[in-house]
């Protein structure tokens, strides 16, 4: 969906300011006339990135005054963002840095972002207290219109994609789309756009939605999807989860408010979301990611079949044309096309065949950058965060030899007997090197020599340096593919970060 653009009718509103490690003045902003279900409360968002942001835009549309709250005292302050200046403001203020804790306590409303844990601010006694602290996706769809239908996609990897071909399914079918959440764009920003318009003239139909772990940490009141997804679940974010279990557990949150008329998908054979999931699978119609009632894939036919009874669901899908190559990639445009079909908005899986080769992957996920003037073909895998990533990453890579590049920062893992990345010895076999390289380069190198790997393995110090040793190490018609691994914190300031300097890198030869 394109956000609308908007009109305001302009009106001065007074400042008040306090004081603050950086403190902001009583100033006189433009402001609009809305609804304003929420004039005379007051909102702290926890948070200040996209999401903060987009859900203090929302806090003060509906008519509240808002804190904004984040300890990194080198952010700007909200009001001095161009995009809060027209809004109705009955009070902004930014605090950036230490504050007082009885500001949280005297709010009425919390949001948190993702990116806050609980055990930060006292957020955690504050939910236990009774307090109204909401995450960002709820308070967003606590505005949404109610006939939005909502699919929400989690999962430990392949939310992004699915969510993206989900998307481009849609939007095949002209049904107005809106696609983000934990990918671009967040829930608020959709739920901002929707709010401002009369009912009858927001066309909004579908929202799809990519739902972190951290997303799901606050139990949700509003966010109640149509479609639930939990792809898969393999050790990450365990510095925060602690346990596989509670992870499972808090992803299954997805499937807390469906009904028997509503969809769940869920990844088979997994032990801890078999788990997690007792609590919720009599409340909706439950289907396997692997198994049937769900969808199984063929791969050697490229061909995924759909049985699910209870939706009226009985067909097949013609994976062969698709461009984006690989087990996890037939996967991937499986579930979204049976998540397509469960939101019952007039589209089947057999109408979905004919999307299947217009379907693009997102940036980063196994992309190829280019083909260089010495034969070498350049993939930007940066997305592969963690092992189990680069391994379905590497399956892919069937019939053309490859220099690997692992490294980065590795993820915490449930136990100290292994950093998981003896994993990717077997998918490593027949490549021609690896190439190891950041933080915990040393560590991965060591990992793989330890376990039996059969081909070379260089340590470099830096991304730079583990190109430098590709281009060395690679002959005419191998690929150099970057597959770390690794979140990529050690270097850069994200996975997209990563990817767009390996990407310049490849552009350089």
């Amino acid at each position: 969906m394109k956000l609308l653009s908007l009109n305001y009718d302009h009106k001065a509103l007074p400042l008040k300011s306090i004081h603050s490690p950086k403190t902001t003045y009583p100033r006189t902003i433009q402001s609009c006339s809305l609804r304003q279900d929420l004039k005379g409360r007051t909102v702290a968002v926890v948070g200040l990135g996209t999401s903060g942001k987009a859900a203090a835009r929302l806090a003060l549309t509906r008519g509240a005054s808002v804190i904004g709250i984040d300890q990194n005292e080198n952010l700007s302050l909200l009001e001095q963002d161009p995009s809060f200046v027209t809004l109705t403001q009955t009070g902004l203020r930014t605090i950036l840095g230490h504050f007082d804790w009885k500001l949280l306590n005297d709010a009425d409303v919390v949001v948190v972002s993702p990116g806050v844990p609980l055990e930060n601010y006292g957020l955690s006694c504050l939910l236990q207290s009774g307090k109204q602290v909401m995450s960002e996706l709820d308070f967003a769809a606590e505005v949404l219109p109610k006939s939005v239908r909502i699919l929400a996609v989690t999962g430990t990897n392949g939310k992004s994609t699915v969510v993206t071909y989900a998307g481009q399914m849609l939007s095949h079918f002209a049904i107005e789309t809106f696609v983000g959440g934990n990918l671009g764009n967040p829930l608020s920003e959709v739920a901002f756009q929707c709010f401002k318009l009369p009912s009858e003239e927001c066309k909004l139909k579908v929202a799809v939605v990519e739902v972190s772990s951290y997303q799901m940490e606050i139990p949700c009141v509003y966010f109640c999807p149509t479609v639930s997804v939990v792809l898969n679940l393999t050790p990450d974010h365990l510095e925060r989860h602690k346990t596989m279990l509670s992870y499972a557990a808090t992803k299954c949150r997805l499937f807390s408010h469906m009904t028997n008329t509503k969809l769940g998908l869920l990844s088979f054979g997994n032990q801890h979301l078999d788990k997690a999931i007792r609590k919720y699978w009599n409340k909706f119609n439950l289907a396997w990611i692997g198994a049937f009632p769900g969808v199984e894939i063929d791969m050697e036919a490229k061909i995924a079949s759909f049985e699910v009874p209870d939706i009226g669901v009985a067909s097949q899908l013609q994976l062969g044309g698709m461009r984006a190559k690989g087990k996890h990639n037939y996967c991937n445009a499986a579930v979204a096309a049976l998540s397509v079909a469960g939101l019952d908005v007039g589209v089947d899986v057999e109408a979905i065949n004919a999307t299947i080769e217009k379907l693009r992957a997102p940036p980063h996920r196994m992309q190829i950058v280019c083909k260089d003037i010495h034969g070498l073909t350049w993939v930007d895998d940066s997305k592969a965060t963690n092992v189990e990533a680069a391994y379905a990453g590497l399956t892919g890579l069937k019939g053309q030899k490859a220099v690997i590049l692992l490294g980065g920062l590795a993820k915490v893992l449930h136990g100290p007997a292994s950093n998981g990345f003896e994993q990717l010895i077997e998918p490593l076999k027949g490549h021609r090197c690896v190439i190891t390289f950041g933080s915990s380069g040393s560590l991965i190198h060591d990992t793989l020599s330890n376990n039996g790997l059969s081909i070379p393995c260089i340590q470099a110090s830096n991304l730079k340096d583990a190109v430098k040793h590709a281009r060395k190490m690679a002959k005419h018609g191998d690929a150099i593919v970057l597959s770390p691994g690794c979140a990529s914190f050690d270097e850069f300031k994200n996975f997209e970060h990563r990817g767009l300097v390996f990407q310049e890198l490849a552009l350089s030869s």
